[in-house]
């Protein structure tokens, strides 16, 4: 009983980066003890301290289950889900939350994505069918090997890991991105698709503004591999140059 109640009061210090427009000229750290549980995800540690500690705290979170990607952020200098990423992990700390490196910030851990939606939206991430009026009533079968043409590309979450691990969009905003490029590959290879991307792709900043660096990859929870997407397209694109009619 007596190893419980010490494991239980136990605290890790948590250095949390505070942004406040209009009364921050730059991001500061604030530190909070919170309650070092074997079951604390670093999620649990900011819920605490907004419950707790400090209700002024922003971060954006939702499905607790790394499903929504909502909850990425910096931890200690790495690209994480904060849902899936434990307190435990980091001894006896400190523990350092920051913003997604390569975003504005909006306020304290909240970055603006308007720019990721717009460059995803370019590249039109949905089945695109050609003579068929909406709504689309037609079942188009796949067989086993159509879908694992592109199903691991289908995984990924938009939780932006690997922007801000990507040392190109880091330096160059305008790069279309991993995540963006997987996603327009994902519908590229699935077999329903009628869709061309290729004037949106083929392009210095789209995949070949990528120096395949890899930390895309290296950083993604869901093991979607968009540099490897983005090698992928690059071979489709050269291709394409000397055979026009070739779109895949």
């Amino acid at each position: 009983m007596t190893e419980t109640k010490e494991t239980a009061t136990r605290t890790i210090r948590m250095e949390v980066a505070r942004y406040r427009p209009g009364e921050d000229d730059e991001p500061v750290f604030q530190g909070y003890d919170v309650p070092l549980m074997p079951d604390w995800a670093v999620l649990d540690g900011l819920n605490h301290i907004k419950d707790q500690l400090d209700g002024s705290l922003s971060y954006r979170w939702s499905c607790r289950m790394g499903v929504c990607g909502s909850c990425g952020m910096t931890v200690n200098g790495e690209p994480r889900l904060t849902c899936g990423t434990f307190l435990t992990e980091y001894g006896e700390g400190p523990i350092r939350i920051e913003p997604l490196k390569g975003f504005p910030v909006i306020r304290d851990l909240v970055v603006d994505i308007d720019g990721f939606l717009a460059k995803l939206s370019s590249t039109r991430p949905w089945l695109v069918r050609e003579g068929e009026e909406l709504p689309l009533t037609t079942e188009y079968a796949q067989t086993p090997e159509q879908l694992d043409a592109y199903k691991q590309y289908s995984m990924c979450i938009n939780c932006l890991l690997c922007y801000s691990a990507c040392p190109v969009y880091v330096l160059d905003p305008d790069f279309l991105g991993p995540a963006a490029i997987a996603l327009a590959q994902r519908y590229n290879l699935d077999s329903r698709d009628m869709g061309d991307r290729f004037d949106v792709l083929n392009q210095e900043d789209a995949v070949w503004g990528c120096t395949f660096v890899g930390e895309c990859t290296r950083v993604c929870p869901k093991h979607v591999d968009p540099a490897e997407a983005i090698q992928r397209y690059k071979l489709t694109a050269a291709l394409r140059s000397v055979l026009p009619w070739s779109r895949r």
